[in-house]
């Protein structure tokens, strides 16, 4: 069966993926606004009594909306098939309670995958050193769009070197979206994190390795 890590096989640490342990007290909740905002207050405390940690709540399409829900494990263990089901059965019992959407919608659960969306203080913190994209709601020195490594982050701001050389610190508020470049160092760093055997070096044509088929609910 397919496994894809959790963000959080790899460990709260303060200096990236092998630096010193930096600990994170609570259980920090992504943001989000209007419809998301509130079908992640509503469901994030059942993920959470369940083992799980919410990374991301997308609603997408109009007359049949799709409530996207990704998570992951808070025991560090890989995200498995299992997994998308259980959160997939009881977020759809909540949802149905609450009744956020009217008329119908259909529901998806996934992981959050390799190349991640980077939602929280812990995603920037775990991540360091590796490649990232974001994407800023107000322009920043004349652009929206930037690439660069990890430098770090607080509660407040996020700070990247840019690919041509400049640090920047961009306020964690004003990012609208950011996620990690698959790169094969992202693979390999997220592969020894989780302790998964060495595997062999894969062509420069091969596929990234897949995730697992997200679960839907209609």
């Amino acid at each position: 069966m397919p496994i894809i890590p959790a963000d959080n096989l790899i460990r709260s640490q303060g200096g990236g993926l092998h630096g010193p342990p930096f600990l994170f007290l609570s259980t920090e909740r992504p943001q989000h606004e209007g419809l998301e905002a509130r079908i992640a207050d509503a469901v994030a405390p059942t993920i959470e009594h369940m083992g799980y940690e919410l990374v991301r709540v997308q609603v997408s399409g109009k007359e049949r909306p799709v409530v996207q829900i990704m998570a992951d494990r808070a025991d560090g263990a890989p995200f498995r098939v299992e997994d998308c089901e259980a959160i997939s059965h009881a977020v759809g019992a909540v949802l149905d309670v609450e009744d956020p959407i009217k008329g119908e919608w259909s529901l998806e659960v996934s992981s959050a995958g390799i190349d991640r969306p980077l939602t929280r203080t812990k995603d920037w913190v775990n991540y360091a050193g590796h490649l990232a994209t974001m994407e800023l709601m107000i322009p920043q020195d004349g652009r929206r769009r930037f690439r660069g490594t990890i430098l770090g982050a607080d509660a407040e701001t996020v700070r990247m070197r840019l690919d041509e050389g400049t640090d920047i610190a961009v306020s964690r508020s004003n990012i609208r979206r950011a996620k990690l470049v698959l790169t094969d160092a992202l693979i390999e760093a997220t592969a020894a994190a989780a302790g998964l055997p060495d595997q062999e070096e894969p062509d420069a044509g091969d596929p990234a390795p897949e995730a697992p088929k997200p679960a839907r609910r209609n």
